[in-house]
């Protein structure tokens, strides 16, 4: 037994030797954001909003090399959406667009004509997250108690 254990040590250590020699530096980035009902349509947080658990928001990036990539994500239940990519240093992400895709909340469905999309430029290093301003549904017409 501790003859393989020495083995999956050895076979570790030689694994991390190799990605060290190799010269690539990982690289992890996160987005963050929240979907929320304005209930009164009223452009401010109060007590009678809510989260939306289940909105779907659609990010596209484009990294320093130039690809591409789209990511689809759902709110979970406090309503933030994640998404999360590790990639070599030189593939980073550059700029994104995050974008609403859909609420299925069919009380609260209407999405506020300010909240289409927002660019951004990514800058964070390594590890840490960029926080997008929260994304505003409401309803098609404000209860009696607004």
């Amino acid at each position: 037994m501790d003859s393989l254990m020495s083995k999956l040590v050895m076979g570790l250590v030689v694994m991390v030797a190799i990605f060290e020699a190799s010269g690539v530096d990982a690289w992890t980035g996160e987005i963050r954001g929240r979907v929320v009902c304005d209930v009164c349509a009223d452009s401010s947080i109060g007590p009678e909003d809510h989260v939306l658990e289940g909105a779907e928001v659609a990010v596209l990036c484009i990294t320093k090399s130039g690809e591409v990539v789209n990511y689809q994500a759902f709110t979970n239940t406090k309503g933030v959406y994640t998404v999360a990519e590790t990639m070599p240093e030189s593939e980073r992400w550059d700029a994104c667009l995050a974008r609403p895709i859909s609420s299925f909340h069919t009380s609260c469905n209407h999405l506020n004509q300010a909240n289409n999309g927002i660019k951004f430029s990514y800058n964070r290093p390594s590890g840490y997250f960029h926080a997008v301003k929260p994304f505003v549904y409401r309803h098609q017409y404000a209860p009696s108690y607004c």
